[in-house]
């Protein structure tokens, strides 16, 4: 029962709410309220179309079960956030990171500008995943998060989506929902790619980009929501997280939430995810109950 539960658990994509109106907004409601992606309604909330299948859409949409095993882990220490943290060296002159908090940087209010930051760590291999925080309200019109080579340009005069605006970066304008890469010389696609075209994402305030070097992808998730792969071909490549913003004195906080290496997983750790999947997160506080030596209960709770 629980593995068939499983099963169409993963065959609903919750990621965003109700079609609001002509030209309409997706948000993420609760997620007590949420509606599938692809249950979208008209203004009178009538004639809903049936949910999708992932496996109709192609395999571009299953979040990796690596994904799971690599965010199931307990939160990496400070000291290795802080170790793949905003580089105060490589970044556009118009931002600073904060001397009180190297996770975050400040953007002068600099006008005609748009301007950039690296991360400290390039990524060649595994699979690596970071969380930003960047308030809807500190975005303005040109707001694009992503990854880039050490020679993506980090200043341009005037408002674009610099990140992807050559073939040095990657990027998702989180405005315009649209994905570029060598934006002058290929056309910019719609990002998640289950909208209509006559709709908005908003998107919220906390996202996690996931950067798999061994496939060449990059993806995204928001409130745990799996979004589908943005970006394929990256193998091979040295990349850094990478964001660029036009709003006067926002701030972006970077975490950094772990990495996976290309090596097979040892079976004990494919067994704890199993167990703990099948429990639930909000179960993990039992584990204590379970009737099994205490040395057990202890690596399923990664003590």
């Amino acid at each position: 029962m629980l593995g068939a539960e499983c099963a169409r658990a993963q065959c609903s994509m919750k990621i965003m709410g109700q079609k609001l109106s002509s030209g309409g907004i997706r948000t993420l409601p609760p997620s007590s309220q949420r509606t599938s992606l692809h249950s979208r309604h008209n203004n009178n909330n009538q004639n809903p179309l049936p949910p999708f299948d992932p496996i109709l859409l192609g395999p571009d949409l299953h979040r990796p079960p690596r994904l799971d095993m690599l965010l199931d882990r307990p939160p990496v220490p400070r000291e290795v956030q802080e170790a793949h943290a905003w580089n105060p060296n490589d970044r556009s002159l118009n931002i600073y990171v904060k001397e009180d908090d190297c996770l975050t940087f400040h953007r002068h209010p600099v006008a005609q500008s748009t301007d950039c930051i690296r991360g400290k760590v390039g990524y060649e291999r595994g699979m690596h995943a970071w969380e930003l925080l960047w308030s809807t309200r500190q975005r303005g019109t040109h707001a694009v998060v992503g990854v880039g080579t050490a020679q993506a340009p980090l200043h341009c005069v005037g408002y674009q989506s610099l990140v992807g605006s050559n073939r040095e970066s990657w990027g998702w304008d989180l405005g315009r929902n649209k994905l570029y890469h060598d934006a002058k010389h290929r056309h910019a696609r719609t990002y998640p790619a289950l909208l209509a075209a006559d709709e908005t994402f908003v998107v919220p305030e906390r996202i996690v980009c996931v950067l798999d070097m061994d496939e060449g992808t990059l993806a995204f998730l928001v409130d745990d929501q799996y979004l589908g792969v943005a970006f394929r071909g990256l193998k091979g490549k040295k990349l850094y997280p990478m964001v660029s913003a036009v709003w006067g004195h926002c701030e972006i906080t970077m975490r950094y939430l772990g990495g996976l290496e290309p090596e097979p997983y040892p079976l004990t750790d494919l067994c704890r995810r199993v167990i703990r999947k099948q429990l639930g997160r909000h179960r993990l506080n039992e584990i204590h109950k379970l009737q099994i030596p205490q040395a057990l209960k202890n690596f399923l709770l990664y003590k």
